[in-house]
Order: structure tokens, then C-alpha cells, then sequence
């Protein structure tokens, strides 16, 4: 529909044909995001990404943790992926960048909290959070999920949703934290499995743990059967994220 249809119904403005020719051309600046992330990620096998609060100072026990977690992760042979931020981002790129393996960050671009953190041998950066959640899925090995705010959560309910619909592979996803988690897995169970809107099968979807070793243990024990790398089946399901 043109201006000159859409002027025949009140109710609908006309549109702004330099705002159109902007929306128009952006779509380059997404194209640009996913390619230069398929081209620099792919190779990195296999890796674990890793989420929690940009709040927490070096010294928080939570920091601390998610340090020595992305440390044993990457001499385990994990490159470590996170959201090259401060926090737990920050304490995660610092414990792979120390061990064997690639520490990766994926940055955003936000006007408050997010500054790049310098322990990165691969950083990244996105406009965009729907390309950049691509990314930490594409190539997952597994979720690991410390304390965190909305966007912790968010990353949680988006692989969660993600594997219990079957548009990706299942990976294991570990929360970390059984004192910070309780009140939500409880919810889960005593809420969402109560009335209906999830099946109980759906919290096998992810485990709790609360050290590191339990952390690398329970990625481990995932693929005890399997290989890391995707199936033919999972490869078409992750090519269609």
C-alpha cells in the first residue's frame, strides 16, 4: 500500500519514506552481524556458553565462582563463550582467557553497564541482541547459567523454549547456584507444571549444581553417549534458528 492509498483510509499515516529507506538498509547491518560470526565462531568446537549479572564486582563470591568455573571448563577443552561484558561476563572470559582454551566475548552495544572486558581472544560485537543470542547458541556445546537479572533469565528461558519446542539440539543447560535458583525452580515446579503451561518432563530440561566440578561433571556426563558435534538431524534444526 502507497501514500496515496493509504490517504483513501484515515486511520492509517503515511509513511515516511526516509525512515523506510533506513529500515530498508539496515537489513545489511544484520546480514553483516551473522556473517562475521559464522565466519569467526564455527571452527571454535566445542564451547560452552556462559551467562550472569554484569553487576558483580571481582570480589563477589559469584564472580569468583564463575571464574574458576570457565578456568576447569577451559582446561577441559571448552572454549568459553559470554557476553564480553563486566560480571560474571568479565569473570568468565578471565578463567578461560588463563586456560587451554579460546575465551570468546560477544558484545552489545547498551547504553549503560556494557564496556568490554580485556580478556578476550576472539571478541565480537553486535547492535543487535537477536543475532547475538545466534551466536551463543549456534555453537553450544552446553548453557551455563550463574546468578544473573533479566537478561541471565532471559538467555534461560530462550534455550529452554528452544530445546523443549525442538528448534535446537538438546545441550546440557546448568544452573549454578542451588541458593540463588530455589525460589525459581520452585516456581517452576509448584507453578508452571501446576497449572498446565509446562509438563513436568520439562524440568529435566536443565540440573543445578553448585561447584565448578559439578558443572564440568554434568556437561561431560551429557555426552558420555554422543558426540559433541551435531547430529545431520541437529544441524538442519540449527540452520534454521
Amino acid at each position: 500500500m502507497n501514500n496515496r492509498e493509504r490517504a483513501e483510509h484515515p486511520g492509517l499515516r503515511p509513511i515516511d519514506d526516509s525512515a523506510l529507506t533506513r529500515e530498508s538498509w539496515k537489513i545489511f547491518q544484520i546480514m553483516a552481524e551473522f556473517v562475521e560470526g559464522f565466519e569467526r565462531l564455527a571452527h571454535i568446537k566445542p564451547s560452552v556458553s556462559i551467562f550472569g549479572s554484569a553487576r558483580f564486582p571481582p570480589e563477589h563470591r559469584y564472580y569468583q565462582l564463575g571464574e574458576t568455573t570457565a578456568r576447569q571448563l577451559s582446561d577441559a577443552g571448552f572454549a568459553v563463550v559470554s557476553g564480553g561484558g563486566p560480571g560474571i561476563m568479565e569473570a568468565a572470559n578471565k578463567g578461560a582467557f588463563a586456560g587451554h582454551s579460546p575465551s570468546i566475548g560477544l558484545n552489545i552495544q547498551l547504553p549503560h553497564e556494557q564496556s568490554s572486558n580485556p580478556y578476550q581472544d576472539i571478541g565480537l560485537g553486535f547492535r543487535h541482541f537477536f543475532s547475538r543470542k545466534v551466536m551463543f547458541v549456534k555453537y553450544a556445546s552446553a548453557y551455563v547459567v550463574l546468578p544473573g537479572g533479566f537478561g541471565t533469565l532471559d538467555e534461560l528461558a530462550e534455550i529452554l523454549t528452544l530445546v523443549q519446542t525442538g528448534k535446537t539440539r538438546r545441550i546440557p543447560v546448568v544452573l549454578v547456584g542451588s541458593e540463588f535458583w530455589k525460589g525459581l525452580l520452585d516456581w517452576f515446579q509448584d507453578t508452571l507444571v501446576e497449572q498446565g503451561t509446562i509438563d513436568q518432563e520439562d524440568l529435566q530440561l536443565y540440573s543445578l549444581v553448585d561447584s565448578p566440578e559439578d558443572v564440568v561433571s554434568a556437561i561431560f556426563e551429557h555426552y558420555e553417549t554422543r558426540s559433541f558435534e551435531p547430529s545431520a538431524e541437529e544441524k538442519k534444526r540449527l540452520m534454521e534458528l
